[in-house]
């Protein structure tokens, strides 16, 4: 199956637009919340606006044609592919008449990537929400620090009202794991709020290091004192924004086969949003299927 094939028959949809992977919440009996499968909401991608360039192409000599670059109007539905192609054609100020025209894109980034003139595909920009992942998983995604920016939820100032856990893939279909997970998950819930409890009670008593003198400052102490009981199933949602280049990196490095499946089941992911948004950007991946009954994807193009 092809990415948007894959997309569809793995639940994405598109609001507004934008792909997204909704994710149910299931529940103990005991009522604790968790999520099997990561879920993305793509919420933020460029805006190319091609005729603001007239002021700056209107300086040079009429005879070398650069005004026609401004009838020349990009694909709408690509505005990161409009971004680096224009980008692209600065560097060597390829505006006038023997320049590569927007319906071939496509083929004008292949050749960027082949020469892997990477810098380009910096300026395109996007924004995802990913839930469903935990913090096993952030602390692998947080390692990636060029062209990407992260806001993560913070257990500091967040209470138990919010707490959700991830189960493993590993766990799903094994009863006896599936089991030891609700146990644990269930325990993990009650030692936390059974943990604050205590921690506040402690505050009430004035002890020193849970003293503050604001409402604020003293939840926080109660929080990072109980947060340190939770497991790593513990859900820890977080915003990711990242150009194309760096999106090419993390693909390159966590939807591969030796990645950790939790971190590659959010690459996966990833990879196929950014084809529904942006296909000419990652029109070089291939789909494999591998052995656990996964995808990852590969490019002959690595590392642009």
């Amino acid at each position: 199956m092809n990415a948007k094939e894959l997309f569809e028959v793995s639940g994405g949809t598109l609001v507004d637009g934008m792909p997204v992977f909704d994710e149910p919440v299931h529940r103990t009996a005991a009522g604790t919340p968790y999520l099997k499968q990561p879920g993305i909401a793509c919420i933020g991608r460029p805006h190319y606006v091609h005729g603001a360039l007239r002021g700056f192409l209107s300086g040079f000599d009429e005879e070398l044609g650069f005004m026609e670059y401004l009838s020349d109007v990009p694909d709408p539905q690509q505005p990161g592919a409009a971004l680096a192609k224009t980008a692209g054609q600065l560097c060597y100020m390829s505006f006038g008449p023997k320049r590569t025209r927007s319906d071939e894109s496509a083929k004008y980034l292949g050749h960027i990537k082949e020469a892997r003139h990477g810098s380009v595909l910096e300026h395109p920009a996007y924004s995802v929400v990913v839930y469903g992942g935990d913090r096993s998983f952030t602390h692998e995604l947080v390692r990636h620090r060029v062209g990407v920016g992260f806001s993560q939820v913070s257990q500091r100032y967040v209470d138990g009202k919010t707490l959700r856990f991830v189960e493993r893939v590993e766990y799903q279909n094994d009863g006896q794991l599936h089991h030891l997970f609700e146990f644990r998950i269930d325990r993990a819930a009650r030692e936390y709020d059974e943990i604050a409890r205590m921690l506040m009670e402690r505050q009430a008593e004035g002890v020193a290091t849970l003293s503050a003198e604001r409402k604020t400052d003293l939840r926080k102490k109660v929080n990072q004192a109980a947060r340190s009981s939770l497991p790593n199933e513990t859900e820890a949602p977080v915003m990711f924004s990242f150009n194309a280049r760096a999106l090419r990196h993390v693909l390159e490095m966590r939807a591969a086969a030796p990645a950790d499946l939790a971190i590659r089941a959010v690459a996966f992911r990833l990879f196929l949003c950014q084809s529904m948004l942006e296909p000419t950007l990652l029109d070089d991946y291939d789909i494999v299927s591998l052995p656990d009954g996964t995808y990852g994807v590969e490019t002959k193009h690595r590392k642009v």
